[in-house]
């Protein structure tokens, strides 16, 4: 596996890049998270096939804290992610979101003309319709489940109880194999990553993805955990997704919110077949 450092207005990011000589797929990890969360894509057959390049958001993983907190927003995500796409010739890949990931994909889809095909994995497509909506709790209860853990997503501090309540909400309930990097990952994160993101959801900053799901020309994949604890999968059925692959949601069984490390065998297979239809 190779590693980079790429430069960017807000901080070195830091990528990771399989040895597979196939087409290229962005991964995009989540809130407090890292690309290790793509350990078993990246080290795995998966990686030995295609070129999977999987980024470190700012204030996460090995890639430096951002200068200017506005860095953590979804556009500003975005632009980091658009410096690395733009350094490493990216512009024609497919994009996996994960979480986050998705949320921070979808920021970036208009503005990626040549993109073959999006996965998105986690992440509801949200409506941002002003910051008076937006920052209501309701608009964020349909989306997601009542779990007691999506009160750190935005929260700057975690102490080591609550890092690890929030990771072990990742993985279906009772899921014991969670490596150590999960916590570690969400420890080293950027309290401001968490509470910048917060202020910015709260002031209604960012794209309309309800909006950019209708408009895609592209296959866009949604893939959903069947014993997912942060994410409602019925919600999905209220999205208009007119370019959706296959034409419905792809339900993984007995994975949670990380799939791509619960099930990897059955995750790696969307994502391959995936690829194989945008060729």
């Amino acid at each position: 596996m190779k590693t980079h450092t790429i430069d960017a207005p807000n901080g070195a990011i830091a990528v990771r890049e399989s040895g597979g000589q196939g087409p290229a797929v962005v991964l995009v990890h989540g809130n407090s998270s890292s690309s290790r969360a793509f350990s078993r894509q990246l080290n795995g057959p998966l990686g030995a096939r295609l070129r999977l390049v999987a980024v470190d958001l700012p204030g996460h993983g090995e890639s430096a804290d951002a200068k200017d907190p506005s860095a953590y927003s979804l556009p500003g995500h975005a632009l980091a992610v658009r410096r690395v796409v733009d350094a490493l010739g990216l512009h024609d890949a497919r994009f996996v979101g994960w979480s986050l990931g998705g949320h921070i994909t979808l920021e970036m889809a208009p503005d990626l003309p040549k993109v073959r095909g999006l996965v998105i994995f986690g992440t509801p497509p949200v409506p941002s319709r002003g910051a008076s909506t937006v920052s209501s709790p309701e608009a964020m209860r349909e989306p997601f489940l009542p779990n007691p853990a999506m009160k750190f997503t935005f929260q700057e501090g975690l102490d080591n109880s609550e890092a690890a309540a929030y990771v072990a909400a990742f993985f279906r309930s009772g899921f014991a194999d969670v490596p150590s990097f999960y916590l570690k990952d969400a420890l080293r994160t950027d309290g401001r990553a968490r509470s910048g993101l917060g202020s910015s959801v709260e002031r209604g900053l960012y794209r309309d993805e309800v909006a950019i799901v209708g408009d895609l020309k592209i296959p866009l994949a949604v893939v959903h955990g069947g014993d997912e604890q942060l994410v409602n999968g019925q919600y999905f059925g209220s999205v208009p997704m007119p370019s959706l692959w296959r034409g419905a949601v792809q339900m993984i069984p007995y994975a949670g919110h990380a799939p791509q490390w619960e099930t990897p065998e059955a995750f790696d297979a969307l994502i391959e077949a995936f690829v194989g239809d945008t060729a």
